[in-house]
């Protein structure tokens, strides 16, 4: 047997091995991922060192500093309009209240708004919500003082009892307590439960959140929520760091303007005569310079020697505009408030009309509205029709007027195309005169006509779907060949071919009509 093969079988005679058990390693948590880029002979990306790596976001809640808000808000009008352009946008057009309520009934809402103050409240609690991050506002019924703590009846509302609101920022004796609402039927389910309210006097009391509104700023994470027990975070703690960038430009280029023209004179002699002069030659050129600076002007003269220089060095300022300008747009964006509105700068660049921005920023306070001024609202109406008519209508509801207003021509624009349509609509047989009366009825709410047709002027009209019936004042021109009566179409055969009663009374109504808007 050769030397390999004796080798080989001694090596299978000998009992195997035992192979170490490699331990597994350890799995990373799914979802979690540690990619990143980074270069580090060229020190860029994740890790290494260079100055953006040096960048830290530290927690700050700038919204517990109350007396900064105080300063910010009283001193600096960058941050007023901040805090009050879109509550003052929110509320400005205000809400219209769709019921089947009579018009009269519907005036003394409008009127219990005015008299009770209950806009400006509003407007009042959406202003400290947005600067301290939370407000409340007490709804103040008559009778109520003692039983603030319990929930609100709304059979114990007696007439004329709702006095209005009393508005209180959270730093002003407003404490929400640790329990939340558990009923989850609850529109505020997940909200504290009662707040204490301390007063001027220093009275304490309990008061349950069923006769709270709340006024909140921006939502945050659940942690932080508890943080700032329950409130929200200030509208300054978005736009501080943006507001600084803007605020050192300013004071730096106004610095700027001291230095715009410098005037230098090279004097030869100067420096041995200050190194080995006395105390009275030191003087002597001092108050030599100093009167000639003082008496320096367009007309006067200014003496140098042989050898002397006077020399003037003036500062450019291209490009600060720029890099000003770009600062406000950092604060416009952040405070969803546009250039031409939060600064009152007209639109820069071409044809520009700010049209756009203008109309994200109205998106914006339509959510704003949708989201915090249709809740307190919704809570406060209810109690107003107790308050005024001992009930609630069960179709009592609102819209938000549109934030927007129109001039004149682009009303009357308005009413001529929306008024065309419903002609052309009736004109066809579409629709009848009954309907007809109606569409021009709603048109009063977005132009301000037709709101003299009264309910018994639809009654008293048609409700027959004639084609060609026109007693808006003749035809349109649509068609090459005129459309008489008695030419329908064959699925409309089974229509009275001739309603001259009808007609008549429909154009009586039309004339009644007419009459109210030339007396008007």
């Amino acid at each position: 047997m050769s030397k390999r093969s004796r080798k080989f079988g001694k090596d299978s005679r000998q009992p195997p091995a035992k192979h170490k058990q490699e331990t597994p390693e350890p799995k990373l948590p799914r979802g979690l991922t540690t990619d990143a880029f980074q270069n580090v002979l060229a020190r860029l990306g994740h890790g290494t060192p260079n100055l953006m790596e040096g960048t830290e976001y530290p927690l700050t809640r700038l919204t517990q500093n109350y007396q900064l808000m105080n300063s910010l808000y009283r001193n600096h009008w960058i941050v007023r309009k901040v805090i009050d352009t879109i509550p003052e946008d929110m509320t400005r057009n205000w809400i219209t209240i769709s019921t089947q309520l009579p018009p009269d009934e519907i005036r003394k809402l409008d009127k219990l708004w005015r008299v009770r103050r209950v806009k400006q409240k509003i407007l009042e609690g959406l202003k400290w919500g947005r600067l301290y991050g939370g407000a409340v506002g007490l709804i103040m019924i008559e009778g109520h003082d003692d039983i603030l703590q319990q929930s609100l009846d709304f059979d114990m509302i007696m007439p004329g009892a709702f006095k209005g609101l009393i508005i209180l920022d959270r730093w002003s004796g407003v404490y929400p307590s640790a329990e939340l609402v558990e009923d989850i039927d609850d529109p505020e389910f997940g909200s504290p439960e009662s707040y204490q309210i301390t007063l001027d006097g220093g009275q304490t009391m309990l008061v349950h959140h069923s006769r709270i509104v709340r006024f909140t700023g921006r939502e945050m994470p659940y942690l932080e929520k508890l943080a700032e027990t329950y409130w929200g975070a200030s509208e300054v703690e978005v736009v501080f760091d943006e507001l600084k960038k803007r605020d050192n430009t300013s004071w730096n280029i106004a610095q700027l303007i001291f230095l715009a023209n410098l005037r230098v004179m090279k004097s030869e002699d100067l420096g041995e005569m200050l190194a080995i002069g006395d105390q009275r030659m030191q003087t002597d050129i001092y108050n030599t310079l100093q009167a000639q600076n003082w008496l320096m002007s367009n007309m006067g003269l200014h003496l140098i020697g042989k050898n002397d220089e006077f020399q003037t060095h003036q500062y450019t300022f291209s490009g600060l505009n720029d890099i000003y300008e770009s600062f406000m747009l950092d604060i416009a964006g952040a405070s969803q408030i546009p250039v031409t509105k939060l600064f009152g700068r007209a639109p820069a660049g071409m044809n520009a009309t700010g049209e756009s921005d203008m109309q994200n920023y109205y998106e914006v306070v339509q959510q704003q509205q949708e989201s915090v001024l249709g809740l307190v609202i919704d809570k406060l109406l209810p109690v107003m029709c107790m308050s005024e008519f001992g009930a609630i209508p069960d179709d009592l509801d609102y819209t938000f007027n549109p934030i927007r207003t129109p001039d004149d021509k682009e009303v009357a624009d308005l009413a001529e195309k929306k008024t065309q349509s419903i002609l052309e609509v009736y004109n066809a047989g579409l629709i009848s005169q009954k309907v007809a009366l109606k569409e021009l009825k709603q048109l009063s709410d977005s132009t301000g006509m037709f709101s003299n047709i009264t309910d018994a002027d639809i009654e008293e009209a048609v409700n027959n779907t004639h084609q060609g019936e026109l007693g808006f004042g003749g035809g349109l021109g649509y068609g090459e060949s005129e459309i008489t009566l008695g030419s329908e179409e064959t699925n409309r055969a089974s229509l009275s071919q001739s309603d001259s009663r009808g007609v008549t009374k429909f154009r009586r109504v039309l004339d009644r009509i007419r009459r109210r808007l030339r007396n008007d």
